[in-house]
């Protein structure tokens, strides 16, 4: 059998993860790698210092405008503005745009946290504030150091990779108990219900756990959520 050529990596993250793999290339030594990591960090870490109270919006990129998603993103982001928080998402299209549109009528820092994928991302044209990430875990990082609560829109597996990275870190004590808030009853119910069923019934997690996501619809609501939670949080 003919041995398979190398092959460049898709993304930084791949270049890190599958160094060791005969089948893909290997780019940089791993002090490149770890300079790398290093600057996304102080970059990350300046340009974030002073954001102030900050709320996190998470959903998908795929949210076409006008939908009924799209807007709630929308409102919701311009009501956290509102408030007084500036609003961090992932600085993609879709929901996490409509959440900055929102928070940018608001007159509030519109955050966004782009990642370098193999299919580009562009920061949406809603963003004042853009950072660039190569490493999805450095960016995870600024998520949670610098937001005071989440609301998670609905979304497909980067959205739920985030929303279960904040759960654990709450869970196991790594991070505080910041509020999060499940946007849309329709789309989430089934996922708490699964929870509910295969991992709170065998003890898998306490209710203390599965209570760490709070179920809202609706902007005014999802806000109602996040204040009150913040109050309750300290």
């Amino acid at each position: 059998m003919a041995e398979q050529p190398e092959r460049r990596p898709a993304s930084s993250d791949e270049e890190i993860i599958y160094s060791e793999w005969p089948s893909v290339a290997s780019t940089r030594s791993e002090a490149e790698r770890v300079a790398r990591i290093e600057r996304e960090l102080v970059t990350g870490f300046g340009k974030l210092a002073k954001l102030g109270p900050a709320v996190c919006v998470f959903g998908s990129a795929r949210t076409p405008r006008g939908d009924e998603e799209y807007r709630l993103a929308h409102e919701v982001g311009r009501a956290i503005g509102e408030g007084g928080f500036a609003v961090v998402t992932g600085g993609g299209g879709g929901a996490m745009e409509a959440a900055n549109r929102g928070a940018q009528e608001a007159g509030v820092a519109s955050v966004g946290l782009n990642i370098e994928l193999p299919v580009e991302q562009e920061l949406n044209p809603y963003v004042d504030l853009g950072i660039e990430f190569r490493y999805f875990f450095t960016r995870k990082l600024m998520f949670v150091r610098y937001s005071d609560a989440f609301v998670v829109l609905p979304g497909g597996f980067g959205t739920l990779d985030e929303l279960f990275e904040i759960l654990t870190l709450i869970q196991t004590g790594k991070a505080f108990d910041h509020p999060v808030v499940l946007a849309g009853s329709r789309y989430w119910s089934g996922l708490l219900e699964w929870m509910r069923e295969n991992l709170l019934a065998p003890g898998r997690i306490t209710a203390s756990d599965l209570a760490q996501a709070e179920l809202a619809d609706g902007p005014a609501e999802i806000v109602e959520r996040l204040w009150s939670g913040m109050v309750a949080a300290g």
